[in-house]
């Protein structure tokens, strides 16, 4: 497959991460314990990483024969991009519990964390991996994509049909919702 048909099954796969997070923190509410529904989410979101990031890539290694070896610099990035992208995924959690707590919608966190994560990215690539010229070879319309980004994470984050007004239901303010529901 080519790369943008994966880039496309992880787009979809993020966009709907924050709104299927959120809707499993209101499950795990109704067991009574709502101080602790984010973090029991967040429980099973690591067994979930353990299924597909760890018996996923055996078995995609066992199947191409690979011969086991690693480097001291392949273990080392790639164990600290994985503290990175836990880090990530926990604090989007405290993220999402504390706007729903605050009245925000779902939409508000994730629409910042997507908004602003591509420009972080940039940034740190351009810091770790110069362009050769310097700063002023980077075309404007970088900078441009840049502002764009910025712009349409606000955007959506404070114009978000469900982010309008702070809910007054109970689920928006950290409460279970109603049976049934």
């Amino acid at each position: 497959m080519a790369w943008q048909t994966f880039a496309l099954m992880t787009v979809l796969s993020w966009g709907v991460y924050g709104v299927l997070l959120h809707t499993g923190r209101l499950g795990m509410m109704k067991a009574g314990d709502v101080g602790n529904a984010s973090m029991k989410a967040f429980l099973l979101v690591g067994a979930a990483y353990f299924l597909v990031a760890i018996v996923g890539p055996v078995i995609v290694l066992m199947r191409n024969k690979t011969n086991w070896s690693f480097t001291g610099a392949g273990l080392s990035w790639s164990f600290i991009a994985g503290v990175a992208g836990a880090i990530g995924a926990f604090t989007l959690i405290l993220a999402l519990g504390a706007a729903a707590k605050g009245g925000a919608s779902t939409a508000n966190v994730m629409s910042l964390v997507f908004g602003g994560a591509p420009i972080v990215n940039a940034l740190v690539a351009m810091s770790l991996h110069p362009p050769e010229g310097g700063l002023k070879s980077v075309p404007f319309a970088f900078w441009l994509g840049i502002a764009m980004a910025a712009t349409g994470g606000y955007l959506v984050s404070s114009t978000n049909p469900n982010a309008q007004a702070p809910s007054k239901s109970p689920a928006a303010h950290g409460s279970p919702p109603a049976a049934g529901k």
